[in-house]
């Protein structure tokens, strides 16, 4: 009987201490801090950083979901972690879904983010990180590379066995990187995971051929390329790409774009020239504010090229991230049923 008891003492305490282990692995990461802060190992010896609510490496059979959301040009990854982690719970979906934020960060004379070691850097000026430019120092490895690494870790089976779908998701300067990868990238039919794509509130697109669109609706050739003469180059255009999308032809990217499902949301209050918007010429020449930008290029594509995006204004909202994220009408496409 003592022998019993004394067992019994024993066992209790390190079933416990399992049954706690096994608890804490389960629960979601939350907090926009280094302990939900991962790596992601890309060419040579450097790596990325991201925040994400589970590991990317210990095999987890709960998760069915990803969500990855691409920050805008503050690089604030940690706040747009927040935004997906409360758009998760709003959508009940905490505990199936994996939230990944990306960090482009950038350590230089203009922008000075403190780099952990090995951690890839891109310029602050210009486009360069979310246009798939290349990294600082490294000619070989661009934004979009880090993006395909991600989805490459995220669809491994032996990782996540029970896996079903990926949404890739960007607002503002993330937006305009989500735009331009869904027709550049090169992992999205070899994952064996269906990946949707959500473009919110970017300041500009790129378009396939010399028109723009006019007041009156729709699209005519540009009447100010005299004056605006890099309207048609890359990022606004084809013409003079760089980096990881000009690997691709223009019939490569054109046909990716039609090919794979995307949904571009808009602000309906997103028509101030605010938080970094662009006001270049060759952004002008695609409309005054993003909203209306967003209505012209997804008619443009629809009228022209026979794609068929999902539009979606989401009522209320400005250029906030936050809002456009966790909208009612925007969590069923953040979070499909399954």
């Amino acid at each position: 009987m003592k022998a019993s008891i004394r067992v019994f003492r024993f066992c209790v305490p390190v079933v416990l201490a399992l049954w706690g282990s096994i608890a804490s692995a389960a629960a979601p990461c939350t907090a926009d801090k280094e302990e939900c802060m991962r790596s992601v190992a890309l060419a040579g010896s450097s790596r990325g950083l991201v925040y994400s609510t589970y590991s990317l490496d210990e095999r987890n059979d709960t998760i069915t979901r990803a969500l990855i959301v691409v920050h805008g040009a503050g690089r604030n990854a940690d706040n747009y972690f927040r935004s997906g982690v409360a758009a998760a719970f709003l959508a009940n979906a905490l505990d199936n879904t994996i939230v990944i934020a990306p960090r482009f960060a950038s350590s230089g004379a203009t922008c000075k983010d403190s780099l952990a070691p090995g951690e890839v850097s891109w310029t602050c000026s210009g486009n360069v990180w979310r246009i798939g430019g290349s990294a600082t120092g490294n000619d070989a490895l661009t934004s979009f590379d880090f993006a395909d690494e991600i989805l490459r870790k995220v669809a491994r089976k032996n990782i996540f066995p029970n896996l079903k779908q990926i949404v890739f998701a960007g607002h503002s300067a993330g937006g305009q990187f989500v735009s331009r990868y869904v027709m550049a990238n090169q992992v999205h039919d070899q994952l064996g995971v269906p990946v949707t794509y959500v473009i919110a509130n970017p300041s500009s697109y790129a378009y396939f051929d010399g028109n723009r669109p006019v007041a009156a609706g729709g699209v005519v050739p540009f009447a100010d390329a005299a004056n605006c003469t890099n309207y048609d180059r890359w990022p606004y255009g084809m013409q003079h790409r760089t980096g990881y999308v000009a690997r691709l032809s223009e019939d490569q990217l054109k046909k990716q774009l039609l090919a794979r499902p995307a949904t571009y949301m808009v602000g309906e209050l997103d028509t101030l020239p605010i938080a970094g918007f662009d006001s270049s010429c060759p952004a002008m020449a695609q409309g005054q504010h993003r909203l209306a930008r967003g209505k012209a290029y997804t008619d443009y594509i629809k009228a022209n090229y026979g794609a068929n995006p999902a539009f979606m204004i989401i009522p209320l909202c400005g250029h906030n991230a936050r809002c456009m994220f966790t909208a009612d009408n925007a969590l069923p496409v953040l979070f499909p049923k399954q």
